[in-house]
């Protein structure tokens, strides 16, 4: 996923204007980026795998009157960059093609590239060799690649630029006899564009200068493996250990004795059973419908959605756009644990309704670092209070919502947070007792955030390494998740009644990819959770998985007797991901693994 963008006319394009482009698509992803451009009678490609700013500064002295680029989160594809280039055709692609190995077998082109791209052009490649026009391309693309596909496609031969979108993340506009285009709006509205419209399901072509040759500038290589490949060593998934216990449980839940804070009375049922409040009980509908009503709108996108790929935020943009009758744009927060699994579904939910993805990317590999020294302070003094520190990154998540509210002018953003994903146990291991009356699965209130940061300092105390320079993207993150004031802010599931089976059927008509590694759907598209649920399972006997199907127990979603048979197969390691996940963090997997299962237990094994 990447955004990209480009100036075609017949005058040399101003820098001002080009740098303005290549900075905002670089807020989308900084692991890679790219140009091609026509100077001197020729095209050139110049491909780098770092920051778009660096690479824009070395092209400062370059005049010309067509270029286009791209700066890339990259999700796959790690050795071929953008723009992508064979026969005569050059592609900057901004989505995911999760069917390429279909494309592939349905074409008679043989591959030359690992990027996923590479099959959008293949399948040009096959139609015009058919008779079909490049210009009229556009259409067989998208009837035969599933996944987002936001593009602009060059044919240097015929000279002819198509711009094409299925999910409406590309945008032209006009200024000064110049075009403009860009993978959002909104900096075409800064440039100060005219008549900006936006690409959904059709397509433009651009005449640009004809030629035969390209010339190709591929920087050196920096030595960081953003996408390590994956090992599959059966020697060492067997270290990964899934200890059998006879922990008390309660009689009702699930929930056993070494939850935090945890007691039963005569009959055996846990107090968090006692004190539950039912949660999953819908206001009526009505009500939100009416309060959505100031904000839609004759035309354009009416409200932004925080959108993870993940189970609940796909089947809230379900319901969002078929019940709710709303023009959505979809909001993603990459902070470098969201896995290509996630962006997957993302690309197959957003091509299928049609719907606008913008993509806000962290630094990938100052965010995984910071992961990774905390972890290694972690390890130096297990504590489970500790371990959603692994987590905070992602908190700026709640950050850039209203950056992106900003740029769009949306103000409404409607979320579909799961209420039954309280895990009070997370805070609990610091020392902090369930607030029972909290209404929201996150921890709010100045009061309670002081409380529960002065309780991580004292642990954090304990293994100095805590102290690095990750402190304040931690702390900014909790801020801006805590403490900020949200406005124009509904939940979809005050108002839909939340159900697994509804959920799954759903998801299931979109073609929604499951994990080889798991039979659960929830947070299959985190890079993080399996392991941090092997420290919680391997340590206290228990996962998220646990806490959550205890508060199905409750709400009569399931019996007590299905959670269990559910817990004793999702909290089975999972070995793919959780490899993923050390190996992208640049930690040795045989030794973090013997290391976390030297940890003292807080129960017996059987």
């Amino acid at each position: 996923m990447c955004g990209i963008f480009g100036l075609v006319g017949d005058r040399i394009i101003k820098n001002r204007d080009l740098k303005i482009l290549s900075q905002h698509a670089r807020q989308r992803g900084r692991d890679s980026s790219g140009y091609i451009y026509h100077s001197d009678g020729k095209y050139t490609i110049i491909r780098a795998d770092y920051d778009i700013v660096k690479l824009k500064s070395e092209l400062s002295k370059i005049k010309t009157s067509f270029i286009m680029g791209h700066s890339r989160l990259i999700t796959n594809g790690l050795s071929d960059n953008q723009p992508v280039y064979r026969d005569g055709l050059c592609l900057l692609h901004n989505g995911i093609i999760v069917n390429e190995e279909e494309v592939w077998s349905s074409v008679n082109v043989e591959r030359k590239m690992e990027i996923d791209s590479e099959s959008i052009i293949a399948v040009v490649i096959d139609y015009m060799s058919k008779g079909g026009l490049f210009r009229d391309s556009a259409n067989e693309i998208i009837s035969r690649c599933s996944g987002t596909q936001s593009c602009a496609l060059l044919n240097i031969l015929t000279g002819e630029l198509l711009l094409y979108s299925n999910n409406g993340s590309l945008f032209y506009g006009e200024k000064e006899a110049i075009i403009y285009f860009s993978s959002e709006k909104y900096p075409l509205s800064k440039v100060g564009c005219s008549n900006i419209k936006q690409l959904l399901n059709n397509h433009i072509v651009l005449k640009v200068p004809i030629c035969d040759s390209m010339q190709i500038n591929d920087k050196p290589r920096r030595n960081v493996d953003l996408i390590p490949k994956f090992i599959d060593d059966f020697e060492q998934e067997k270290l990964l250990v899934y200890p059998k216990h006879k922990l008390r449980r309660c009689t009702k839940c699930i929930l056993p004795e070494t939850m935090p804070f945890i007691y039963f009375d005569s009959n055996g049922v846990c107090n968090y059973c006692r004190n539950y409040k039912l949660r999953n009980t819908p206001k009526p509908k009505e009500e939100l419908f009416t309060l959505l009503e100031p904000y839609r709108r004759k035309s354009g996108p009416e409200c932004i959605v925080p959108f993870s790929g993940g189970r609940d935020s796909c089947y809230g943009l379900h319901l969002i756009v078929n019940e709710l009758k709303m023009k959505p744009i979809t909001y993603t927060y990459d902070w470098g644990m969201v896995t290509d699994l996630g962006r997957r579904n993302i690309s197959r939910m957003c091509s299928k309704i049609g719907v606008e993805n913008i993509i806000v990317a962290a630094d990938i590999v100052k965010k995984r670092k910071n992961i990774a020294t905390n972890l290694i302070a972690w390890l130096k003094a297990p504590n489970l209070g500790m371990i959603s520190i692994l987590t905070a990154g992602d908190k700026h998540f709640f950050r850039y919502v209203e950056t992106v509210k900003n740029q769009t002018g949306i103000n409404l953003n409607l979320w579909g947070v799961n209420p039954l994903e309280v895990t009070h146990f997370k805070a609990g291991f610091l020392g902090i007792p369930p607030d029972f009356e909290e209404e929201k699965v996150y921890m709010n209130g100045i009061r309670k955030q002081i409380r529960y940061q002065i309780k991580r300092i004292k642990a954090m105390a304990e293994s100095p390494g805590y102290f690095n320079n990750s402190l304040w993207d931690t702390i900014s993150g909790e801020y801006y998740r805590s403490f900020t004031e949200k406005s124009d802010y509904f939940h979809l599931f005050d108002y839909w009644r939340w159900d697994e089976n509804v959920v799954n059927n759903i998801l299931e008509e979109y073609d929604w990819e499951l994990a080889v590694d798991t039979s659960t759907t929830w947070r299959i598209g985190d890079g993080t959770a399996a392991f941090y649920n092997y420290l919680y399972y391997t340590i206290a006997g228990f996962t998220e998985h646990d806490t959550f199907r205890s508060n199905q127990i409750r709400e009569g979603q399931i019996s007590r007797d299905e959670a269990l048979r559910l817990v004793e197969d999702e909290n089975t390691p999972r070995y793919k991901n959780i490899r993923w996940y050390l190996d992208t963090l640049g930690l040795d997997f045989v030794d973090v693994i013997k290391r976390v299962n030297s940890i003292p237990r807080l129960y017996q094994e059987e």
